[in-house]
């Protein structure tokens, strides 16, 4: 590992000096054409290779529906050109819940998300002309470990964890999750997936990544019961959800799956390591998860790593600035950048024709068109995946496509601001490119937590 320095490139030629100095493999292209080339996915085609990651916003309204700050990020993302928008999580049972603000959709609420996705088509239309039409994915979780449905954490847990039980108050001795209750919620993803096809969404995403439930229960080797211990066991929550939801939607809708592919988390209780040391990642069984994934109809694949609410940010964004009281990591961001790019090679190389989208990105900042174009270019992945970079710059693609490049000025600075607010429970978003409506939003938030002691 490198020393850890914070962003400080002006040229293309001084990033890619640093590149060749750490002996990363980041690559980089001038060639932005593969960004622009669109992208089959099953029935659909995205307009371009760029993708809106799922970024939470911890800001719907108390039934789960879209708010007026709801809105008004999709409308952003619709109109900056991207060619794919992933929702945000979306809880499927009230509990899942991971902030009272989640989003949720339900028979109660469908019609104020059908007005959103129209909306969203809208928008794209009115910003990029009317053949631009953006593939729309809803991503639908269960927070698990991290519920909290109302201002007090509620763990739902699938095994005990030495590490995480003490951070969210949980008792050594305290249920796990049953059978029964995991067999029940099967039944629940179909009932949002099927809302979600009656409203407008192009598909679904079954998430499986930073720890959440299903996430966890990847790495429940410790867990007794038909979803613990055994590869087969722990993934089996996973496979029945996606072939369920496939049953009940057809063959012409999108299922696609965020997962976790490292979790940087100690074995016997994470999943994607390496049993002698959680910093060496093991990828045998996540690549078998792929395979599988594939076999059951997946259509879309997109790669995270490690767990936002623990330690080791880096592994999932890499940052200039941790949030208050967070680590300066112990690596240089570039070599972070390289890990995620490298994760996403191996599993675009498993997968074969299902397209995968890569992340890492947001840290290159006005770099990012040039690797992810030379990542399209080689294979390494089928579309660009922007996820704090589209809080701070939501017409990053446009830019990108209209005018061959991304404003410095526009650019996510990776200050961690956007995820303090979400630990400080409070709704989320930019406060430094989008300061009029977050900065305030930050502050209150600060306030609040300090207050409580946190």
């Amino acid at each position: 590992m490198a020393a850890f320095e914070k962003f400080n490139f002006k040229t293309l030629d001084e990033i890619r000096d640093k590149i060749e100095e750490l002996g990363v493999k980041v690559n980089l292209s001038t060639d932005l054409s593969p960004l622009a080339r669109p992208v089959k996915i099953a029935n659909m085609t995205a307009p371009n290779a760029m993708a809106i990651l799922p970024m939470e916003g911890c800001d719907s309204e108390p039934d789960g529906s879209p708010s007026e700050l709801v809105k008004r990020r999709y409308k952003r993302f619709a109109s900056g050109g991207a060619g794919l928008i992933w929702f945000e999580a979306c809880a499927v049972v009230p509990e899942g819940k991971a902030n009272p603000l989640q989003m949720s959709l339900n028979k109660a609420n469908a019609r104020a998300f059908a007005e959103l996705v129209k909306n969203t088509d809208l928008w794209a239309a009115e910003a990029m002309g009317r053949s631009h039409k953006p593939v729309k994915i809803l991503q639908l979780t269960h927070s698990g470990r991290y519920c909290r449905p109302v201002d007090a954490p509620a763990p739902l847990v699938p095994q005990h964890d030495p590490l995480l039980d003490p951070r969210v108050g949980l008792a050594p001795d305290a249920p796990v999750v049953t059978d029964a209750y995991l067999d029940g919620l099967i039944e629940k993803y179909v009932e949002v997936a099927l809302l979600a096809r009656e409203v407008g969404f192009d598909g679904v995403d079954i998430k499986a990544c930073h720890r959440y439930l299903v996430s966890e229960l990847l790495a429940s080797h410790t867990r007794e019961g038909k979803y613990g211990g055994s590869f087969e066991n722990r993934t089996r929550f996973l496979l029945e959800t996606i072939k369920a939801v496939r049953q009940a939607v057809g063959d012409d809708y999108i299922i696609a799956c965020r997962f976790n592919v490292f979790d940087a988390h100690p074995y016997p209780y994470g999943f994607g390591v390496s049993k002698d040391d959680c910093w060496v990642p093991d990828l045998t069984e996540p690549l078998a998860l792929v395979k599988l994934l594939v076999a059951n109809g997946v259509d879309l694949l997109s790669n995270s790593a490690g767990n936002p609410y623990y330690r080791f940010p880096q592994v999932t964004r890499p940052l200039d600035t941790p949030i208050i009281g967070g680590e300066v990591p112990d690596e240089h961001p570039l070599e972070s950048v390289a890990r995620l790019f490298e994760f996403t090679r191996l599993i675009q190389k498993t997968a074969g024709d299902v397209p995968v989208i890569g992340n890492g990105y947001s840290w290159l900042r006005q770099f990012l068109p040039y690797t992810g174009a030379a990542n399209l270019a080689d294979g390494s992945c089928t579309m660009v995946g922007l996820g704090r970079q589209a809080f701070a710059y939501p017409d990053a693609p446009k830019d990108i496509l209209t005018k061959g490049e991304m404003d410095p000025k526009k650019s996510c600075i990776a200050c961690s601001k956007c995820t303090q607010i979400m630990r400080d429970h409070g709704r989320t978003g930019c406060v430094i490119r989008d300061a009029e409506v977050y900065l305030p939003l930050y502050n209150e938030a600060r306030s609040n937590a300090e207050k409580s002691g946190h």
